[in-house]
């Protein structure tokens, strides 16, 4: 039996030791490449949620917030009226009402003093019916909202243009009006129905308040217009047409057959004149 010589035991070692180093030194597998790959993604998208949710404004309402007295006031009725379907802090509840965080004040006001909110149920479109609040309830509901999450106020002053001093708003808020509205709500105003059981409501009792913030707000399926869309100035000019001409202006070509347009008229006045020409003809017939 023959033994190993040195230099074959030091070529069996030196050639374990190479291909250990090899293995040591080889690329890694591709499934080890994918897997690192994998952990740096997370990584990078746990370190990107962070920084989010340090940096981005917090959309919810802030519990420690301090109320003006108004405001106090407004929490307290809130709290005993509409928490059971808003939630806490206003932050809705779902199945029963929306989040009311960043609406304004301008919603509130409309809402709650034409009293479509509180609602009885569920329904396709909330109502207008006898307010559950008065004016001073609603305003501090309103101050309770808007202070705490923001949003559209109604602004201070004149919602309308004067008139004497200035003759064209009528013809410009015509021209708006006819424009944004006339579609839903008719050229007499008079409202009209929409889909999915929803209607445009008539706007021959509003006031200027509740169509500012209807236009600032976008109740139902109406669109929100805000001062981007239409101007303040605009708004008013919209109001002072609506107040002016619609509301206070009458009827100058007689009866105005529920205001929805002239397809109605034209529908009016060919029945009407179909049947008096029949009665005509036959009145002829019978003398001849």
């Amino acid at each position: 039996m023959t033994s190993d010589s040195p230099a074959r035991r030091a070529g069996r070692g030196g050639g374990f030791r190479s291909r250990w180093r090899r293995g040591r030194n080889s690329p890694p597998s591709k499934l080890r490449r994918r897997a690192g790959a994998a952990v740096r993604m997370v990584a990078a998208l746990m370190l990107a949620g962070g920084v989010y949710t340090l940096l981005a404004p917090s959309a919810q309402a802030q519990e420690d917030v301090a109320l003006s007295t108004a405001a106090a006031q407004g929490k307290e009725i809130f709290d005993n009226s509409c928490i059971t379907c808003h939630g806490r802090n206003a932050q809705g509840i779902e199945g029963r009402g929306p989040s009311l965080i960043g609406v304004g004040s301008a919603s509130v006001e409309f809402q709650v003093e034409t009293g479509r909110m509180p609602m009885v149920r569920q329904e396709a479109q909330a109502e207008e019916k006898m307010p559950q609040f008065n004016d001073e309830q609603a305003q501090q509901l309103a101050q309770y909202i808007q202070e705490l999450g923001g949003g559209p106020e109604i602004p201070d002053g004149p919602l309308t243009h004067d008139i004497d001093a200035d003759p064209d708003a009528l013809s410009r808020g015509g021209e708006l009006f006819r424009l944004n509205c006339t579609s839903c709500h008719g050229f007499g105003g008079g409202g009209g129905a929409l889909s999915s059981g929803k209607f445009a409501p008539a706007l021959t009792d509003v006031s200027e308040r509740h169509i500012y913030a209807a236009m600032l707000s976008g109740p139902q399926n109406m669109p929100v217009f805000g001062d981007n869309q239409l101007t303040p100035d605009e708004k008013r000019d919209i109001i002072t047409y609506i107040t002016g001409q619609l509301q206070d202006g009458g009827d100058p070509g007689g009866f105005n057959l529920g205001r929805f347009g002239p397809i109605t008229e034209g529908l009016a006045i060919f029945l009407v004149g179909i049947t008096a020409l029949v009665f005509t003809c036959l009145w002829i017939a019978g003398k001849s």
